[in-house]
């Protein structure tokens, strides 16, 4: 086990001190303000805090620590509260201090000649994205919460997206990380160097360790030239494999100027339909199955859409019916659908949500099994797995029986996980693909890791937080 801090309320004195370190008006102790921070999106987990502090700058984060390791007093940092595993939320003893991140909002620097960005945790992912479209420039990690979710989240959870097939999660946009530990020192890597063998790569601690191991406050990322032409597709299938055989081909045409390749079933759809207003059917016919991929071409956009025409024309046994988006506004359309899947599950009521990985070759017949196991095991129920083919990440959720008791279904969610794992255990996969562990994932570590890697994962963090201050109870 992880050392664990003490689990008493800071006392009035101490929450005193630590608003004084960001201002009265920056700490917040009243409940009804601070509630929206304290409960996650999918109303999973709901926590307590006897304040929520919003530092406004590294230095401040830094204070923060020292006291807090001083007195032994729990600290979870959060970013836009997008996370879906529970590891950006307060436990409900009400001892542990919530340190929002949203004022760390500066973009410090653009270097277009040098393709990189040095962004602060809070900066929004959007705009992050803006910025570097303003200098010309791409950021490409792209999601469908980048409205809300913040660079100091992404990067603590190793965020994927949409375009990991050609640029890689967020861990590879990263080129120095600024964090601070759990002492309060400073750990200031914010080199924006592409070759550096000077030692241990300490930023990849940090990348993907959900704030277990020390708060990042600042980032410089990648970026790259921006497309010169972009161009979408949705097709219609038959089947997963089908999509599989498709991808193969659109990767073999199309090389890393295939940017997206997402898969869908027809639910998914229909939802959007039943509870997206101005969302159209893309196909005439409605299929089983759907990819939605795209190309970018660093060329033009002539190349791009030739690319995509290409890809159709040597699909063709496998596709059943295709649409190309002749513009931005059709693109967008398109995406619309794929990003608001998340959102139009929660109208069709209590959804038990996995985000797995397989081998990307295994991802069809992991589907069939699994899809088959959840629909006996709970006749009625609803499959919706969805997402990147491309990487082998299915976020495979079940929604319950249509007009069916969403109570009694969620209190089958124990034995649900365990048959999906299970399944996902016997080809290969990964329990947590790119939400990370958190507190849901936790107990399930153990059993995809061996016993040498829990031992070097709690090594590192006693050695980094030997007081077990830093998001406790999370990851370990």
């Amino acid at each position: 086990m992880p050392p664990m801090p003490q689990t008493e309320t800071p006392g009035h004195d101490l929450i005193a001190k630590f608003a004084a370190i960001v201002g009265d008006e920056h700490a917040v102790i009243d409940p009804e303000p601070s509630a929206p921070f304290l409960n996650e999106r999918r109303g999973m987990f709901h926590g307590r805090t006897p304040v929520m502090i919003r530092p406004g700058s590294v230095e401040e984060v830094s204070a923060i620590m020292r006291l807090a390791e001083a007195n032994g007093t729990a600290v979870v940092p959060q970013g836009g509260n997008t996370g879906l595993v529970g590891g950006q939320i307060p436990d409900e003893s009400g001892s542990q201090i919530l340190v929002a991140l949203d004022r760390l909002s500066r973009v410090r620097s653009v270097d277009p000649g040098n393709d990189s960005m040095v962004v602060e945790a809070g900066v929004r992912l959007a705009d992050a994205r803006a910025s570097a479209t303003a200098a010309g420039r791409l950021f490409p990690l792209a999601l469908g919460s980048m409205d809300a979710c913040q660079i100091g989240g992404n990067l603590s959870t190793n965020a994927g997206g949409v375009a990991v097939l050609a640029y890689g999660n967020s861990r590879d946009l990263v080129l120095g990380l600024e964090v601070v530990l759990a002492n309060g020192t400073v750990l200031n890597g914010l080199r924006a160097l592409r070759k550096d063998n000077a030692g241990y790569d300490l930023r990849h601690l940090f990348i993907g360790a959900e704030g277990t191991l020390g708060i990042i406050t600042a980032a410089a990322v990648k970026l790259f030239p921006r497309p010169k032409g972009r161009c979408t597709a949705i097709v219609g299938l038959s089947s997963p494999g089908e999509a599989l055989a498709l991808f193969h081909i659109a990767r073999g045409l199309a090389a890393f100027e295939l940017t997206s390749f997402e898969l869908m079933p027809r639910i998914c759809l229909d939802f959007c339909f039943r509870h997206l207003e101005g969302v159209d059917d893309p196909l005439p016919a409605p299929h089983r199955w759907y990819a939605l991929f795209e190309v970018s071409s660093g060329r033009s956009a002539r190349a791009a859409r030739a690319d995509v025409e290409a890809i159709l024309v040597a699909g063709a046994e496998q596709i059943e019916e295709a649409q190309t988006a002749f513009t931005d506004e059709d693109s967008a359309a398109m995406w619309r659908i794929r990003y608001s899947l998340s959102d139009v599950q929660r109208p069709e009521g209590v959804s038990i949500k996995h985000d797995i990985s397989v081998p990307i070759g295994a991802v069809p017949i992991f589907l069939e099994i699994a899809m088959d196991a959840v629909t006996k095991l709970v006749p009625g129920c609803r499959p919706v797995p969805f997402g990147h083919l491309g990487d082998g990440n299915i976020h495979f959720n079940v929604s319950q029986p249509e007009g069916g008791d969403g109570q009694a279904f969620f209190a089958r969610r124990d034995e649900i996980n365990r048959l999906v794992f299970e399944i996902v255990a016997a080809h290969g996969g990964s329990v947590a693909a790119e939400h990370g562990i958190g507190r849901s994932k936790r107990d399930l570590l153990p059993s995809v890791r061996s016993p040498a890697e829990m031992d070097v994962m709690l090594k590192v963090k006693t050695a980094l937080d030997p007081t077990g201050i830093l998001n406790p109870g999370k990851v370990l």
